[in-house]
């Protein structure tokens, strides 16, 4: 394997650029020959060489109304980043998540370079909705390089593409593995440290922000008053800053990664967003409620869907662990009692985290994710004699 190789690669997103940067590293260890990228990325893939054809920032659009307001955008970058690849001919086309992007690419090559490996790193949720993208992703995709173990069956059952369970980057995450070694009670009459994870987004953190209050405010009514920690991201540092001016009960805003790791090794408990976050607390080893609370637009999607439970740890256990609230089944005080619950030595408490033990077994692999996707992209062109 000494020949020069040439990797299509896409990246939408911070996540994205992350696995895809990892994925390279592992390729140029254990390839000899040069290899040489083009596509779309950030500051990960451009450390292994990567020149973007544009900064992918134009890529991170959340929300039905900026989608509409950057559609030609949009379409235009997808036209630029297929014409691109055509061009360049590469030997492999890496696509990584950011499916609304990255497929739409995937199907243009493909059409004009039928003989081309295209690989899917992190599989779309075809198994929580429009399941039907699974057997029509077989017209593009080649092979999908999955972060979640339950995810290779569902794609067999569904009739999509041979899928290969990788591992995730979050069971190496040294914040999560640092928060782990973190997770007993504080001493009797110390008061413990509760965890406020509203969101990202800015419609998540108007929605979930006066519910957080009220819990707040009722478990402290009820119990020793606690430290209450919420971090946050520095471009919605301001807004949240905002958010919490009138609560009661104040918590400590913590901006940035270094900070949030830090708030999870001493954290006892959480009320979290629904979304990756509620992953990376089971992770943690972190007692956690999860809550959702949807636009008009998001109530609509929510009646798509059709797994049993909208919480990874759960799915990934296949039996509940985490309790979510949606809508109008969130009620603060109903939050605060459970809070009350994971912060003490109670069956609910010890139940969830060795439910979380079995999660981070389950997630967890002995072949880096970003080996073990390198391995299965040279077995990919081998089989196609690219190699």
């Amino acid at each position: 394997m000494s020949r020069s190789l040439k990797i299509g690669v896409i990246a939408g997103e911070v996540s994205g650029d992350l696995l895809g940067g990892d994925l390279i590293a592992a390729l140029k260890a254990m390839h000899a020959g040069p290899i040489e990228l083009v596509g779309v990325g950030g500051d990960a893939l451009t450390e292994e060489g990567l020149e973007s054809l544009f900064d992918y920032s134009d890529l991170s659009i959340m929300g039905f109304t900026q989608v509409l307001a950057r559609l030609p955008l949009l379409i235009r970058r997808i036209r630029q980043t297929a014409d691109a690849l055509i061009a360049a001919r590469p030997d492999v086309l890496i696509i990584i998540d950011s499916p609304d992007f990255t497929h739409r690419v995937a199907k243009r090559v493909k059409k004009a370079l039928p003989d081309l490996s295209v690989i899917d790193y992190v599989c779309p949720s075809v198994w929580a909705w429009k399941e039907y993208r699974a057997r029509d992703m077989l017209a593009y995709v080649d092979h999908v390089l999955a972060v979640l173990p339950f995810e290779p069956a569902a794609m067999e059952r569904l009739g999509g593409p041979p899928t290969t369970f990788v591992g995730h980057r979050l069971s190496e995450e040294p914040g999560v593995l640092a928060a782990r070694r973190h997770t007993a009670l504080p001493e009797e009459g110390a008061p413990p440290t509760i965890l406020l994870l509203p969101g990202s987004r800015a419609g998540e953190i108007n929605s979930l922000a006066p519910i957080f209050r009220d819990v707040a405010s009722i478990y402290a009514e009820r119990n020793a008053m606690p430290r209450f920690v919420l971090p946050t991201v520095t471009r919605r540092e301001e807004m949240v800053r905002a958010a919490i001016a009138d609560w009661p009960v104040k918590p400590e805003v913590v901006v940035g990664d270094a900070a949030k790791w830090e708030a999870f090794s001493a954290a006892h408990a959480a009320v979290a967003a629904s979304g990756t976050v509620v992953l990376e607390l089971a992770l943690s080893g972190i007692p956690v409620i999860s809550a959702y609370k949807a636009d008009f637009i998001g109530r609509f999607m929510l009646k798509k869907i059709t797994i049993w439970s909208a919480s990874l740890p759960n799915l990934i256990a296949d039996r509940p662990l985490v309790p979510e609230y949606f809508d109008d089944t969130m009620r603060a005080g109903a939050l605060a009692r459970w809070m009350e619950l994971l912060t003490r030595d109670t069956p609910q408490r010890k139940t969830m985290l060795d439910g979380f033990d079995e999660v981070f077994a389950k997630m967890h692999t002995e072949v880096p994710p970003g080996r073990r996707a390198a391995e299965v992209t040279l077995q990919v062109l081998e089989d196609r004699n690219a190699l």
